[in-house]
Order: structure tokens, then sequence, then C-alpha cells
């Protein structure tokens, strides 16, 4: 299958790339930049997804489309971030689609990212892909996103909207940032604790948007974190237990929101309690349904 993968070079997608390619599927990327260290034998168009619309050539015969590209949300929130944050997601998904109206053959499915930040922050309440939309910033940002990538429909595309939770690897991402202070027996739980955290092992994600490249049936929302939320307190005890540290010192909220702002309220203190709902129901199959197990590979291996 020929595939156009958006956002190649992040922490999901260098993995997704890697793992389409050892399956056999013909990949074309698009990143913001050159870069080296690319694999030699997957070409790459440069298109940034705030400013420009994406190269057609890039975009012609390809079957499959998983975009992936936006600006990272784990930073300070001026109101410049947050215009690109919204630009590159909502505003770059448009751009997107735009341009894959105007091929002479459209592909068949759009994987379009989202996040589960679509609920808000929800307490203890279990969420599903049947759940309505939360409020706040990264709330509305989600919307956008998920109601650009649905203009796919218009082009009878089948079109999957993945929300994914906090994705843990081994190169990247949220475990990275935190592994240095728990490795060195500072770290502790974010606040009181009690907020739920639903997570996904990376394997597990780029297994599942593999899944639903070949399923049919698959389409709309699909939540992409594993069945076992866990309370911000226990992920920590957790990730203390693997690594054989203490984690004693609690990050008080009041000090995130002096350091992070807006963004530590809406992505660090918000609790949500996702569950994969549509994706059990389609058969997928988690290998990693609990934390334990998850943090001990990616921490042992």
């Amino acid at each position: 299958m020929r595939i156009v993968v958006t956002g190649a070079t992040g922490f999901i997608g260098q993995s997704l790339v890697q793992r389409l390619a050892a399956d056999g599927h013909d990949v074309q990327i698009l990143i913001r930049k050159p870069r080296t260290g690319l694999p030699p034998q997957i070409p790459y168009a440069i298109w940034d997804a705030q400013q420009n619309d994406p190269p057609l050539a890039a975009l012609e015969g390809a079957e499959a489309v998983i975009h992936l590209a936006g600006e990272p949300v784990a930073q300070r929130w001026t109101a410049q971030v947050k215009r690109g944050i919204r630009a590159s997601r909502a505003g770059g998904t448009q751009r997107l689609i735009s341009a894959l109206s105007q091929l002479s053959r459209y592909p068949r499915v759009l994987i379009s990212g989202s996040a589960i930040g679509y609920y808000g922050s929800r307490g203890d309440e279990i969420l599903t892909e049947a759940s309505g939309p939360g409020k706040g910033f990264l709330a509305e940002v989600c919307e956008e996103w998920e109601s650009a990538a649905n203009l796919g429909l218009a082009l009878n595309m089948r079109v999957v909207r993945l929300r994914t939770g906090l994705v843990l690897g081994r190169e990247g991402g949220a475990l990275s940032r935190m592994l240095p202070a728990f490795r060195a027996g500072l770290g502790g739980r974010l606040g009181s604790g009690e907020q739920w955290m639903s997570w996904i092992h990376l394997q597990d994600l780029i297994s599942l948007i593999v899944h639903a490249l070949t399923n049919d049936k698959l389409s709309g929302a699909v939540n992409g974190v594993a069945p076992g939320p866990v309370r911000n307190s226990d992920f920590t005890q957790a990730l203390a237990r693997e690594l054989r540290r203490p984690a004693i010192f609690p990050a008080p909220m009041f000090l995130l929101r002096l350091l992070f702002g807006e963004m530590a309220h809406e992505a660090l203190e918000c609790s949500q309690r996702v569950m994969p709902a549509v994706a059990e129901k389609a058969g997928f199959d988690f290998r990693y349904t609990e934390l334990g197990p998850a943090l001990r590979d990616l921490l042992r291996s």
C-alpha cells in the first residue's frame, strides 16, 4: 500500500514509519524541514502545516494518509504558541484535505491524529468515544482538528480520528522527560495525585494505527489508550518501583502553574479516565493492558 505520513520525524511518526516500511508498504513522508538520519529508501517532501499547502506530487497515488503533524503541546502556552498549536492542527488538516481534493484519485482512508484533550478534565467519569467534548483550550482545538479531518468524508474517504493519550516509549514523549528526576530519586506525584492518567505503550499505539489502516469497519473517533488508566499517584509509584527509587517529592500544582502557566492546568492537572471502547469492539488486542508490564518492558529492555 502507498501511504503518506505527516509528522513522520516526531516521537510517534518515527516508529510508525519504521513499522510500515518493515511491513513492506511504500511510504512517503512529509516533514517540516530537511533532516539527516532519515532512512534512505523513504522519500520525503517538505511541508509546514502552519504556513503552506502540502505538495500535490507527494500525495499523488496515495492509498492512505496518516496525519500526525502538529506543534508540540508540552510547552508554556504564550498567545503565539497557542496560535501555532491551533494553526498546525486544525488549519494544517484543512490544508491537507484541500490538497487531497485536487488529486485525480483520492486515498481510501485518512487516519488523523487527535488527543484525549478532546474530553477536557472530567474527574472520575469514565469516558468513551461516545462521550461529548469537554471545555478548555485543548478541547476546543481537538474539536476543530477533528471537524477539519471530517471534511475528508466528502471525498468518500474512511476517516479515523485517533485520540491519543499519554504515549509511553523509550526514545521520547512524556516518559523520557520524567526519567531524569525519577532516576535521581526526586520524582513524585503531581499535585494531589488523584487525577486519572490514560496511557498507552508506543508499540500498542503503532499496532492500533496499522489495525485502523486495514480494518474497513473502523471509522470515526478511536481512543488511542490502553484499557487500564491509573491515577497519577499510582503511575508515580509504579514508575518508582520499576526504577527501584523512592518517589517522595510531590510537585505542588501552584509551582507547576508558575512554571508552565495554563498548560499545567489543562495538561498536567486534568483528570481523564478514558477507555478504548471502539478499539476493543473492533477486535484490537492490546499487548500491554496494565501499566506495570508496560513500564517494565520500556525500562528493562
